[in-house]
């Protein structure tokens, strides 16, 4: 292993390895073997996730030949905690704090952001755990780890049996000060488990050994709360797949972009957050990495919203905390911007006459007008039929053939009517609005994070992320644009590409003046051996491994801090980590101060990197094979329809220019280039368009 390095996976072994991805429309699926990579998109199965993938394991099987006991490699990206959350069908959380402090989830922060309601409505999460589900156990531990009061029995007793009274099915405990002491939480979680066998325990110390109490208690309880769904489905999703033959155990992509094996994800549940969006990231940074592009923005647009990331000289940025069902979760996590804004995003008209398109989504079923399903509303891709730019025939690859004359007759009663356009205006007008959305998202990873867009290349992913590729890019200013050779289902490819990792944190309040070298290598060793022992639980043997160490740093008086990374390694660490801090509080922030700073966290990552998963075939050498026809498109920004020639992504050769307007096509997306681009094939079988006029 490297301190803070990687060194070079070998390349993909015989057998097959699988991508699943569920969305919230389609469950994309990617298997790579040696000798080519298959692709699906299954109808997602809300009802039970796992059901799509199961299909698509026989589908595989059906199609590809694929048997299930050939599988080498059995990555998942899951939907199933988000969905908890925002659906409400989580576990009833019972919550254990200190004496007084037991209302800690309704005290929240001062933060409001509806200051001007009239009816304000709780923006904290106290419905994880309410009132007659608290209970408070009589112990104190100070700001130094020292135990002032001890743990009373009496009153953990007491606190048990009005647990099971209330009949919760899982436990969320979140003690004072147990980030620097954790005692107190280990004798209160091995008392439940004991008197409640079978009901999960979350301690903060284990989910969130970090300071800030509120942040700490939500966290904790959203664990637990999500902990017992992940747990069966993962439980259930495991034994089908050893009932069809598949050898391998199930590794699950968590929130900061690392995979983890399904055992430990159940006990880390609550780093499953957003781990859908989390995959398709690193489906475009690997697809960068083939390409020799290493400053990136990824924006996946699927059927009902958008994720935009930013990568910066070949790393996808990392937030350290993220919003669901509008409340903020401390969890690590990939620093993803999602937008209700996607193919089946609606359009509608407000009360002020204004169109709107979105956050409403028409899904997968009914789905859009043009699906024939009974949907009567105008969506993205019905415009995107209006205008020309998808090929109704050829949608998904052509297994699921579009109705035009439902999408324009659903854009004429719905929008163009109302408005006085025609529905071609009307279309244009959708796909402006949409691209707008998508586009103040971009800004919101980087010009707001202090990166200037112009200096990115834009990776659409998604089955709609190529028909929005080159207006986004117009409209940041972005000369260049990759897309990968299956951006359809990057995120499954995503999968394949992740590395095994886990991140392990703690505090270690000390401003950086007092801060010693040795205590450093003390408290890292102590974080290396939690991360080791979770890597042991994995299937690691001849892997390459990588180690990051990192450090969260503060302005002295200051609230919040700022990740950075350090060598104990280097000459003057210490004086190395204030100048790295200054440097991203300036970018962030736009000043740096030269004031005192604080060390309040330590993290380290440990990451074992997989046999290398090429994201495309190689190209043909044969040119002028790829022509399959020819229409008339309206593309966006043009005031007429120009004949476009329409292209089979398949065969583009090696060494082919194409200039626009044009229309690429292929089984999981489509791509149109106006007039002014150029595609041609460069690293990784990728598209490079590039700006030719201004």
């Amino acid at each position: 292993m490297t301190a803070n390095g990687t060194s070079k996976a070998e390349t993909v072994r015989p057998g097959a390895s699988i991508g699943i991805d569920i969305g919230g429309t389609f469950t994309d699926v990617v298997c790579s073997t040696a000798t080519g990579t298959h692709i699906l998109k299954v109808p997602t199965t809300r009802d039970d996730p796992g059901r799509a993938v199961l299909a698509a394991l026989s589908m595989l099987q059906d199609r590809f030949a694929i048997a299930p006991e050939t599988i080498t490699t059995f990555t998942h990206g899951t939907t199933i905690a988000t969905n908890a959350v925002l659906e409400r069908k989580g576990a009833r959380v019972g919550l254990v704090a200190t004496r007084g402090f037991g209302d800690v989830l309704d005290i929240g922060r001062q933060i409001r952001r509806q200051m001007y309601d009239l009816n304000l409505r709780p923006e904290t999460p106290g419905w994880l755990a309410p009132g007659a589900r608290r209970v408070e156990v009589q112990e104190r531990i100070d700001a130094k780890g020292q135990v002032l009061v001890p743990l009373d029995e009496a009153s953990l007793q007491a606190a048990i049996t009005k647990l099971k009274a209330e009949g919760v099915e899982a436990v969320a405990v979140a003690l004072l000060f147990s980030f620097l002491n954790p005692d107190h939480e280990r004798r209160v979680r091995a008392a439940i488990e004991a008197a409640m066998p079978g009901v999960p325990v979350s301690i903060s110390s284990d989910v969130d050994p970090v300071f800030r109490e509120y942040e700490r208690t939500v966290v904790t309880a959203f664990d637990a709360y999500v902990k017992p769904v992940v747990a069966r489905y993962l439980a259930n999703l495991d034994r089908d797949l050893g009932n069809v033959g598949v050898p391998v155990p199930l590794q699950i992509m968590q929130s900061r972009g690392g995979l983890a094996g399904g055992e430990v994800a159940r006990e880390r549940p609550v780093r499953l957050f957003l781990s859908g969006p989390a995959a398709g990231a690193i489906g475009g940074q690997a697809a960068g990495r083939e390409a020799g592009l290493d400053n990136l923005i990824t924006v996946d647009v699927g059927g009902t919203s958008s994720d935009i990331a930013l990568i910066d000289r070949g790393r996808v940025l990392v937030k350290g905390e993220a919003e669901i069902a509008g409340y903020q979760v401390r969890v690590p996590m990939l620093d993803v911007t999602t937008l209700g804004a996607g193919g089946g995003s609606i359009a509608w008209i407000d009360t002020g006459g204004g169109l709107r398109v979105g956050p409403q989504s028409a899904g997968a079923d009914p789905g859009p007008a043009c699906y024939g399903r009974g949907g009567t509303d105008a969506t993205v891709t019905d415009a995107s039929i209006v205008l020309g730019l998808l090929n109704p025939a050829f949608f998904a690859g052509g297994s699921l053939r579009l109705d035009p004359d439902l999408s324009w007759a659903a854009i004429e009663q719905r929008v163009a009517r109302p408005l006085g356009l025609s529905v071609e205006e009307a279309a244009l007008g959708i796909h402006r609005i949409a691209n707008a959305h998508m586009a103040d998202g971009m800004r919101l990873v980087s010009i707001n994070r202090g990166y200037d867009p112009r200096e990115s290349v834009l990776v659409p992913l998604g089955g709609a992320g190529g028909l929005h590729a080159v207006p986004l890019a117009l409209e940041l200013g972005i000369d260049r644009v990759l897309v990968p050779r299956y951006p359809g289902v990057l995120a499954a490819a995503g999968l394949l590409a992740a590395p095994i990792e886990h991140e392990v944190s703690g505090a270690f309040l000390t401003p950086l003046a007092e801060a010693k070298r040795a205590d450093l290598a003390s408290a890292f060793a102590a974080l290396d051996a939690r991360a080791e022992a979770l890597m042991q639980a994995e299937r690691i043997e001849g892997l390459a491994r990588e180690r990051l160490t990192l450090a969260d740093v503060g302005y002295v008086g200051q609230s919040h801090y700022i990740e950075v990374p350090i060598d104990l390694g280097s000459g003057d660490p210490l004086a190395d980590l204030y100048r790295a801090f200054e440097a991203a509080h300036e970018r962030l922030n736009g000043h740096k101060t030269g004031s005192k700073a604080k060390i309040v966290n330590l993290r380290v990552v440990h990451r074992a990197h997989r046999p290398h998963h090429p994201m495309g075939e190689i190209p043909p050498e044969e040119m002028g094979r790829s022509l399959k026809g020819r229409r008339a498109v309206l593309f966006p920004g043009e005031s007429i329809r120009i004949d476009a020639a329409i292209h089979d992504r398949a065969l583009i050769g090696v060494r082919e220019r194409l200039h626009g307007p044009i229309i690429i096509e292929q089984a999981d997306s489509t791509t149109p280039v106006p007039p002014g681009w150029t595609a041609e094939i460069t690293g990784g079988a990728a598209l490079l368009l590039m700006r030719t006029a201004p």
